[in-house]
């Protein structure tokens, strides 16, 4: 099997509510969606973001657990400064987001912070000097 991500599949509480989110506050663009169902948007050339109504994913996933804290699990949007790191959480907000971690130098060298998103679900947003870094741009 060759190493790709297709999708990232996130199960939400509030499909509406996510998709104000994602779509409204953050003007991400709709690829498909399916109304109480799910919304799909486009954030790479060949990676969807897909937002699950969780009643409609029970049906096909079983049992959905939550637990009190972080989702163990990040989603990260790499940006080419430090400064767009600040710009970037600083519109989330309004968006609707909750910023748990506001932007500061990193041990690894680089500088980020983190918002979360209607359901919890972390985004870290990066700039990673690094040429993994400047490979994700």
């Amino acid at each position: 099997m060759d190493p790709c991500l297709s999708f990232v599949t996130l199960v939400v509480r509030d499909l509406a509510k996510s998709r104000a989110f994602y779509v409204g506050g953050l003007g991400w663009p709709v690829a498909f969606e399916s109304p109480e169902e799910v919304v799909m948007i486009r954030v790479g050339e060949r990676i969807m973001l897909s937002l699950w109504q969780e009643a409609a994913a029970v049906a096909e996933l079983g049992p959905i657990g939550r637990a009190e804290g972080a989702p163990p699990i990040t989603l990260a949007h790499n940006v080419a400064s430090p400064s767009d790191v600040d710009r970037v959480l600083a519109e989330a907000g309004p968006a609707g987001a909750t910023v748990v971690a506001e932007g500061v130098a990193r041990d690894w060298g680089g500088y980020s912070g983190y918002f979360a998103d209607p359901d919890g679900f972390r985004w870290e947003i990066a700039y990673n000097p690094g040429p993994i870094g400047s490979s994700v741009l």
